[in-house]
């Protein structure tokens, strides 16, 4: 039987990861990773390359160098990536402000947009993408909100009968985590840092998120920190 055909957005990291670990056997996948110019480039996507070739799917890099030069942002420039404590974690005004200082301009919008185009001219019914509840609460493209828009921009504005999937847009990292083990996702081989060293800081916010998903679920995260502590 030939399975309907996908394309997913894959950063190579652990949300993305999952998201597409978790439709593999469903559709016929095509991963897409951007290269915008961020500081964790090349670690991205060597990580999603290490995961297409584990999940036996396509992999495709897009440069878009232009994006460096809108906005300011940590992940871009050489301002500081912004690093928090384990507490502060849930505090909506100190991640609101670490969300403002990585913030890409457009970059989910933009994304999305250019997987429209590669579903659209390879005839895939579906985009695959990582965004989920935890980090929507202060990056509005991850929301629920933003997926349905998206879902009706695409019902107007493609000639195609195509539809973004977002299967961890209601979970937590914990819950992230805890699929991932389930469908065998190939967590130890994603990257979550936005310094781009060879190890995970361990101190920068997707780091911290993710340890914490990780400690919080008793599952063992098989990456390496330059940070082990909580």
């Amino acid at each position: 039987m030939v399975k309907p055909k996908a394309i997913t957005v894959l950063s190579g990291g652990l949300d993305s990861t999952v998201a597409t670990a978790y439709f593999k056997d469903k559709y016929d996948m095509q991963a897409l990773t951007f290269n915008y110019g961020q500081k964790s480039a090349r670690m991205e996507i060597r990580s999603a390359q290490a995961v297409c070739e584990k999940l036996g799917i396509g992999h495709t890099v897009i440069g878009l160098p232009w994006l460096i030069n809108l906005g300011n942002s940590a992940l871009t420039s050489d301002a500081d990536v912004p690093k928090l404590e384990f507490h502060e974690l849930d505090s909506k005004e100190i991640c609101d402000e670490s969300a403002r200082k990585v913030w890409v301009p457009g970059r989910n919008i933009v994304f999305t947009a250019i997987a429209t185009s590669f579903a659209e001219s390879s005839g895939a019914e579906k985009i695959v993408v990582g965004w989920d509840l935890e980090e929507a609460v202060t990056f509005p493209d991850n929301s629920k909100k933003f997926l349905d828009a998206y879902n009706r921009v695409l019902e107007i504005g493609s000639i195609h009968d195509i539809e973004i999937e977002a299967p961890l847009i209601d979970k937590t990292k914990k819950e992230i985590v805890k699929l991932g083990v389930d469908i065998d996702a190939p967590l130890e081989l994603s990257y979550s840092c936005y310094t781009g060293e060879e190890k995970h800081c361990g101190i920068c916010e997707s780091c911290m998120r993710r340890k914490r998903a990780f400690s919080s679920s008793n599952i063992v995260d098989e990456v390496e920190y330059k940070a082990n502590f909580i």
